[in-house]
């Protein structure tokens, strides 16, 4: 495997040069948009690198993770360990008013994920995916949450 010390935003960058993008004029639901890809990635890594057997026992291990009540656990988890600038991020993706809910998804649930989701958008979009990883870490720990 061929390390490199760039991180993947970097490397995206390095292809596809991007203007300054200033994270404060982003909506959250920006932030949410491409946060659920980022938790999604970390998941499904987790599970494939722990867990072996056919891709349907890791899709259907990912998704008992990757969904709104799961992620409402571990965003309450995170809120003590999270600093300033982390709660406002989550503060501002869960106190945005979305035009839908998911399915099967309670409201305060919902809210709460889009929160975790604002936040892991925002940590990535700032360089600072090592800090998602350890703020999961610490949720997964807090819950009992063994991958």
């Amino acid at each position: 495997m061929n390390v490199s010390s760039k991180n993947l935003l970097e490397e995206i960058h390095a292809f596809f040069p991007a203007g300054n993008l200033d994270l404060r004029t982003l909506s959250p639901l920006k932030l949410a948009y491409l946060g659920d890809a980022v938790f999604d990635i970390i998941i499904r890594t987790l599970v494939l690198e722990h867990n072996g057997g056919a891709v349907k026992h890791l899709h259907s291990q990912a998704s008992s993770l990757v969904n709104a009540g799961t992620q409402a656990r571990l965003a309450t988890a995170m809120l003590p360990v999270m600093n300033e600038e982390e709660q406002g991020a989550y503060r501002h993706g869960r106190n945005t008013k979305a035009s839908s809910v998911a399915k099967n998804a309670d409201i305060h649930d919902y809210r709460n994920a889009t929160g975790l989701e604002t936040l892991f958008g925002y940590l990535y979009l700032s360089g600072q995916t090592g800090r998602a990883v350890e703020l999961l870490k610490h949720a997964m720990e807090e819950l009992h949450i063994i991958i």
